[in-house]
């Protein structure tokens, strides 16, 4: 079992640790706005473990991905306890790539490696588009 602490710092603020000792400040405070809520955080944490997914298979596929950009937006439920019930994942990449194998990366990010839109998917409707730009060079 793996184990995170949250450390209340005064306010709505806390100090997180993960199970692996990185700390992260947390402000549940939006007036104050010091650090991410942690709504935001599950958006950030989306982004991140896909994008990893994308970027790993891409590479097995030995495709030239010279940058990356997840854009993750939701829309949270009007009442409490206000969960995500859409969400939507603009995936922005840059290289030669093959829109067949940046389209399977995707797929399989979504369908069977990305445990956060896995966990997400049980309250929220997730959605999921692409753009490929021209390589900088």
């Amino acid at each position: 079992m793996q184990t995170a602490t949250v450390k209340w710092i005064g306010g709505q603020q806390f100090v997180a640790t993960s199970p692996s000792g990185h700390a992260l400040a947390i402000d549940s405070d939006r007036q104050s706005n010091k650090a991410p809520g942690p709504m935001e955080l599950l958006l950030m944490a989306l982004g991140a473990c896909t994008a990893t997914d994308v970027v790993i298979i891409l590479e097995k596929k030995r495709q030239k991905l010279e940058s990356l950009e997840v854009i993750c937006s939701g829309e949270r439920a009007p009442e409490p306890p206000a969960a995500w019930t859409k969400l939507e994942v603009l995936y922005r990449l840059r290289g030669r790539l093959k829109e067949a194998d940046v389209k399977r990366a995707i797929e399989l990010s979504e369908e069977k490696y990305c445990s956060v839109s896995a966990t997400l998917k049980k309250s929220a409707t997730l959605s999921w588009r692409y753009e490929i730009l021209p390589p900088a060079s």
